[in-house]
């Protein structure tokens, strides 16, 4: 099946559901769809970074892959004087992620399709947030670190989430390749939070 939350254009035909769950102690309501990934609800990885990550209020944030955006969206909750800038490869994940900011009432995001880092400017950030989409492969998983390193500012941090069995050790020694520091901040049930500090 050439179908994944990972293509461009998904032809899954069309499952709208809307539930609502809490995220850092704020309430959230979701519209997901076949398609994109974790239809069914935000799913425990993402969970799992959402719960780690630390974002000043002004920061300047970034999220690589966020489907219909629980991760950057709760992002800009947190950074409330300062932006989130969201990118999807795949245009109904896209679509939704707008729909659900409008939903939240959030405002200080942008929302991009995106192949990887394709549709940014030349802009720096504070912070970048990815949920990998493991599956696409490992030379997507590393495009997105080599891009987060490139787009951060001296001293920004990448915030990333992985499965142990789907690669942590490796992903960690590729990002130890890349970044000043790296610390495993967090970890549940087989997932790794890895915080990765630019020199």
């Amino acid at each position: 099946m050439s179908d994944h939350y990972y293509s461009s254009n998904p032809k899954a035909a069309h499952q709208r559901k809307t539930w609502e769950t809490v995220l850092r102690g704020q309430n959230y309501r979701f519209i997901s769809d076949a398609g994109v990934f974790a239809k069914e609800g935000v799913d425990f990885g993402s969970r799992t970074l959402i719960e780690a990550m630390k974002i000043a209020p002004a920061a300047k944030v970034l999220d690589v892959g966020c489907g219909y955006g629980p991760i950057g969206l709760t992002a800009a909750r947190l950074a409330s004087q300062g932006h989130v800038t969201m990118l999807d490869v795949n245009s109904r994940a896209v679509e939704l992620a707008k729909e659900n900011a409008a939903a939240n009432k959030i405002s200080n995001v942008t929302i991009l399709e995106s192949d990887l880092y394709a549709a940014l400017d030349e802009g720096q950030y504070d912070i970048v947030l990815t949920n990998p989409p493991i599956r696409a492969g490992k030379a997507t998983v590393y495009a997105i670190f080599e891009g987060a390193h490139d787009r951060l500012k001296p001293g920004g941090a990448l915030w990333i989430v992985i499965q142990k069995k789907q690669g942590a050790p490796s992903a960690k020694e590729k990002l130890e390749s890349l970044f000043a520091s790296v610390e495993e901040v967090a970890k549940d049930k087989g997932y790794r939070i890895f915080k990765a500090i630019k020199q």
